[in-house]
This record gives structure tokens, sequence and C-alpha cells, in this order.
């Protein structure tokens, strides 16, 4: 039977994500209440700014007390898409203690007090979905939470991130320099006029975070995952990449250790090979491959930001909770049952790609062939250039430890015989 009563939605925030939000609402109204059983009005739209708001966006509705909406009675859910830690975090702890549920697109708040909003929202005996907060349109949040909770997810590894993409893919196609392809991005609107969250990797390690809780059932914080930017990756650098067989990606890689007792999770550039499925992701585009016991092999892909896609996901968490409501239930909540402690960068396993300027004369190849071999570091192949007294030297290892490959470069920079170290990059995806 139909509920008649309609569930009462606030949103918190009406900006490119926010308006869209509000429009499929109310242009789907119909629609989404056959698919929750009862009819979902919006009650509340809290704006900052509200001579800012959207053309097509109901002005009767439109408050600049975000506290008071939130603390209202008749609230059934709550869509938070303003970002940021404060306020939004007061504002959904203080939802979750008058009884609404919540919806977020807040990858940094949940990336880093993730744990504790959970408890928060099962200490109310409410919802807090996320699915926006990860990859935009692309279902991965609920994937892993639901679909895979009986399996066991070994690793994680994705492009999460649309901005580096565009710039690296850009840069690998037309032989642009960083800062070209970055103008380019900018110019299309695909690069903020700030964009340190996404060419510094921040905004890709706090998704690693999520996802890496969520695949390993253990709680990673932002501080948890090593992350390295993608502004000191070269045209050189695409050019030996090439010559391996590669392209180069900025990658959320989220790891269980082989004996199972630790995670990782990193984000920096690498080197992936072009029979890799992720080396094909283009543009602006994401994509998340998944390996599991059972499952295999898993890849999910699709446009990862933007006012629509993003819509997209938070109007399937919003249908997901309001269903709750109707049958008075929640959904899943927080699980870190297996506590995994998360492993330092300097544990992680992988191969490397090493350029060293060196001079070109007798005996230098041997010199750093040694370096590597005392600090167990073992070379896969080796290619030389040389001309008018310098050289370059390039060295691709076997899978070594970071702090064994670190302490290598230390000692190679303390030979007569290098010049400098030109660039490292780690090679994945094999």
């Amino acid at each position: 039977m139909m509920r008649t009563r309609p569930l009462k939605v606030a949103l918190l925030g009406c900006g490119v994500v926010g308006s869209e939000v509000a429009r499929i609402m109310t242009t789907h109204a119909d629609d989404l209440t056959a698919r929750i059983g009862a009819p979902v009005e919006l009650a509340g739209i809290a704006v900052r700014r509200p001579g800012r708001v959207r053309a097509g966006v109901p002005e009767e509705l439109v408050t600049t007390d975000a506290t008071a909406l939130v603390k209202r009675d008749d609230i059934d859910v709550v869509v938070e898409v303003i970002g940021g830690i404060e306020p939004a975090r007061t504002l959904i702890t203080t939802a979750f203690e008058h009884g609404a549920s919540v919806v977020s697109a807040n990858k940094a708040l949940l990336a880093q007090d993730g744990a504790a909003l959970h408890a928060a929202a099962e200490q109310h005996g409410v919802d807090l979905y996320y699915e926006a907060a990860v990859a935009g349109a692309i279902p991965l949040v609920r994937p892993l939470r639901e679909s895979l909770a009986g399996d066991k997810v070994n690793r994680v590894l994705g492009i999460v991130n649309g901005t580096t993409n565009f710039i690296l893919d850009k840069m690998d196609s037309s032989g642009a320099g960083y800062s070209e392809a970055l103008d380019e991005a900018t110019a299309l609107g695909y690069a903020e006029a700030d964009p340190t969250a996404d060419v510094e990797g921040f905004d890709a390690a706090a998704k690693a975070a999520i996802l890496a809780g969520i695949a390993f059932h253990t709680r990673v914080r932002l501080d948890d995952v090593y992350r390295e930017g993608m502004t000191e990756v070269t045209a050189a650098d695409f050019a030996s990449a090439k010559q391996m067989g590669c392209t180069i990606k900025l990658l959320a890689i989220c790891e269980r250790a082989a004996d199972g007792r630790s995670v990782t999770a990193r984000v920096h550039p690498a080197m992936i090979p072009l029979t890799h499925p992720l080396a094909s992701v283009r543009e602006a585009y994401n994509a998340v491959f998944i390996e599991a016991d059972a499952a295999g092999q898993l890849m999910f892909y699709g446009p990862g930001a933007g006012g629509s896609p993003t819509a997209s996901a938070v109007l399937g968490d919003l249908v997901a909770v309001c269903r709750n409501k109707v049958a008075g239930t929640t959904g899943p909540g927080e699980s870190a049952y297996t506590r995994l402690p998360v492993s330092t960068m300097g544990e992680v396993v992988t191969r490397y790609h090493i350029s060293l300027d060196v001079a070109d004369k007798p005996g230098v190849l041997a010199q750093v062939a040694t370096v590597f071999a005392e600090h167990g570091v073992s070379i896969d192949t080796v290619r030389q250039q040389g001309k008018d007294g310098e050289a370059s030297l390039v060295v691709v290892t076997h899978r070594a430890a970071d702090a064994a490959l670190s302490a290598t470069v230390e000692a190679l920079r303390k030979l007569d015989t290098v010049r400098g170290v030109a660039s490292i990059m780690r090679v994945e995806g094999e």
C-alpha cells in the first residue's frame, strides 16, 4: 500500500549539484513516488548566498538558516552537498539527533570523520549514505558494501579524478607539457581556478580512504593515505612510458597485504601498461578496477564529476534511504570488524622506473648496478644513451619495497658519476 504522508527532504547547498538534485526531485516526482512507495517532497533548501540561487529553484523554499532547517521535526532526510568540514559536520550530526537520515557527497568529511559519523547515525537509528562522494555517477560504494559483501576484496585500483586524467591524457596524446594541458583543462571547465586539490592528489586521497575502508572492512582515514601529486610529470616521462608500452595515470591504489594482516592506501602518478583496461580511460572520465577472490576482476567506468552525474548518485541514495524510512528500517552501516593496520608507504612493494643523468664514461653502469645490489633491489632492464660526456641511464626494477628503493636512490645521489635523478615513477597494473 502506498504511504500518503510525504517524506520531507532538506537540501543543504544549491550549487551545480544541489540545483540539479532539486530539479530532478521536481521533474521526476511521480517516478520517485512510485519507486519509493511514498511521495517525496523538497521541504527546504539552505544556501549561504540566496542571490545566487539558480533559475528554476523554488524561491519559497530557500533559507540561509541551515541549522533551523535540519532541526525541523518533519524532516525525514537531509541531503548535504555543501562540502568541506564545517559547518557540514555539525549540520549532519544535528540532523541525526533530530531523527533524519543523511545523504552526502562530502568526500573530505567522510575521509576524515567517517567513523564518528557512522557511529552517530547508528546511535540515532538513521542512515548515512554517500555514493556521490567517491566517483560521481559510477556505482562503487554500494557494490563494495553490498554486492561484494560476501567476497574478499584484495585490491582497488582506479582513476578517481577527472581533472587529472584529462591533463595526463592530453599530455600523452598531444605531447603537451603539464602547464599547457592544465591551461586547456581550465579553459574547458575541467579544472578549478585553483586546481591544487586535484593535481596534488588531495581529492583522490580522500576517495581512496573511503574506498579502502569499505573494501577491507577497516578504518582508513585521510591521514593514512600516502599522497603524491602529478605536477612534476613531464613530456619526457611520457616518452619513457611509451618505450615501455605504458602510459601514465594518477592512480588511487588500495591493497590488502599478501599475508592479509595489513592494508595500504596511496595516490600517486604511475606508469601502467597499455594492455591494462585503465590505460584506455580518456578525457575526464573515471574508472575503478576491483580484484576479489571469487568475483575476479571487475571494472566500473563513467563520468566521475559534474552536476548531473553527481546528482544521479545522490538521487540513487535518496531513493534507498527513503525506502528504508518507509519500511521502518536502516541500511548497512560501517563495517570495520577486521581492524587491520594501515602500512606505511615504505612497506609498499612495486616496480620502479628510474631515470638518471650520469657521466658518459666506462664503469658508470657497473657502479649503479652495484648500488642497486647492495640495497637488495633487483634490476629488470637498463637502457643507456650518451653523447658529449653526458648520458642518461634508465633503470626498471623488479618489485621492491619503497623503503629499499628510497635508500638506493639516496646512495646513487652520492656517486660522483651520477649528475642527478631526473625522475622516479612507480609501475603498476601488472
